[in-house]
């Protein structure tokens, strides 16, 4: 995955940045320190194809699949995420493991509140769907906001006009 990221990057535009004070997440710089061989984007892109397929093969049977939005519920807007969740170490972006797929894949997603821990923090359930269904994400994800509404949970200064 970090390989077809730094496919996808301007890495050159992002170099360019770093004499004028910008300062990178530890895991962009880390796409940016290391080397990549054609080789390794090679390997990245056919990998992403095997994955497509089997999710494809795998959506034929169902219409949506649904995870959590995040492996942690909501953590500090300044950090890259946890460095720990459930009691064990955590590395950049380990947080996010659901999302990986339908980014690889780009299967339409879309992740809605599904409830609050026991401190308050909202707690999110990811939607995907078949190739293409973006329609039916979004039917799916209003029908979780019906069925468990947030709304009255808003911070107060959302409320404000």
């Amino acid at each position: 995955f970090q390989a077809l990221v730094a496919l996808d990057t301007d890495r050159n535009g992002l170099r360019r940045l770093a004499p004028a004070g910008y300062a990178f997440t530890p895991m962009l710089q880390s796409l940016l320190d290391r080397d990549w061989t054609a080789d390794e984007f090679t390997a990245a892109i056919l990998a992403r194809k095997r994955v497509n397929n089997i999710v494809w093969r795998f959506m034929e049977r169902y219409d949506l699949l649904l995870t959590p939005g995040a492996a942690t519920a909501a953590f500090p807007i300044d950090s890259e995420g946890p460095s720990e969740i459930a009691g064990r170490a955590s590395p950049p972006g380990g947080w996010t493991p659901f999302s990986f797929l339908a980014n690889l894949t780009g299967q339409p997603a879309a992740s809605v509140p599904a409830g609050f821990t026991a401190a308050g923090l909202p707690a999110a359930l990811q939607v995907i769907g078949r190739h293409q269904d973006d329609l039916g994400v979004l039917q799916a994800a209003a029908g979780v906001e019906r069925a468990l509404p947030w709304r009255h949970r808003w911070p107060e200064m959302l409320h404000a006009k």
